[in-house]
């Protein structure tokens, strides 16, 4: 599943049509589980005549109908905040590089027939960065319960701050206050930090050496930390972090790569630690 079928199903017309996602993205989505269950219905219809207690099975196609439109929506509102941002991102410095565009398009892969429209939205919201607080809360709204989704997202924006050579001091702030929104603890503005290092280096590989990261930052843990307390922290981070856990959570493929190069960097700043103190996993 890839991120622009959705943006252009879902609500790129509201972000342009009506600013920030919020209520526009509320009312599109009621409409949108309303027609989802209607579907159900009318599927159940050619078996059975509607009855709140019959048929069985009926009730639990409706739940899973309005839980399946509910997830949809929050994807697609979700990948339209992403390029909102990104524009905004590229946009805070004052001007837009053809470097930040690339960094963009080099993310994420928009198939031909979409680019028109895509650059549409991104050209909307490129006017001006003066409102890209509105779209991280937006975002942290929708996954508030997912925080490695958000720090994925941070690193995608200092991909493209960095994209043209260097980050501006305005660009910083911007990058400070979305982390700030997102509740993005130091730790894990190290991991953002190494992975977007990772990213940018041929090997796909970050670590202490290159004098990008600390590695017991990425991993979350002091160096005064026993040797089991920071196996423990490197296994949850695995486990929170896997590739495999962006797509239970159902979002675009383009993330799964964001996920890998994030961990890509817990597993140098590990190997690193590990070589250091001479332990094993």
């Amino acid at each position: 599943m890839s991120i622009w079928g959705k943006i252009i199903g879902g609500t790129a017309g509201f972000v342009i049509g009506g600013g920030p996602l919020g209520a526009l993205i509320g009312a599109a989505a009621g409409h949108f589980i309303d027609r989802k269950v209607e579907q159900v219905r009318q599927s159940e219809a050619q078996d059975h005549a509607f009855d709140p207690s019959a048929p069985p099975g009926f009730k639990e196609a409706i739940h899973h109908a309005r839980q399946q439109a509910r997830e949809q929506m929050r994807a697609a509102a979700f990948a339209t905040t992403v390029v909102a941002l990104c524009a905004k991102m590229a946009k805070a410095d004052g001007q837009v590089s053809r470097a930040e565009v690339d960094a963009f398009k080099r993310t994420f892969n928009v198939p031909p027939d979409q680019m028109e429209a895509v650059g549409r939205l991104f050209d909307e919201a490129r006017k001006t960065a003066d409102d890209f607080e509105l779209y991280a809360r937006q975002a942290a709204s929708l996954f508030s319960d997912t925080p490695q989704v958000l720090e994925d997202l941070l690193m995608v924006l200092l991909l493209i701050a960095q994209a043209d050579g260097g980050i501006h001091p305005a660009e910083q702030a911007f990058l400070q206050r979305v982390a700030e929104i997102f509740a993005v603890s130091p730790q894990a503005w190290e991991r953002v930090r190494a992975g977007a290092a990772s990213a940018g280096a041929d090997s796909g590989r970050a670590s202490a050496s290159s004098g990008i990261s600390d590695p017991y930052a990425v991993l979350g843990v002091a160096p005064t930390a026993t040797d089991s307390d920071i196996k423990a922290a490197y296994r949850k981070l695995l486990r929170e972090n896997h590739p495999d856990t962006v797509i239970a959570q159902g979002l675009p493929e383009e993330f799964v790569e964001i996920a890998t190069r994030k961990m890509a960097a817990i597993n140098a700043a590990w190997d690193d630690i590990a070589r250091m103190r001479g332990l094993k996993k």
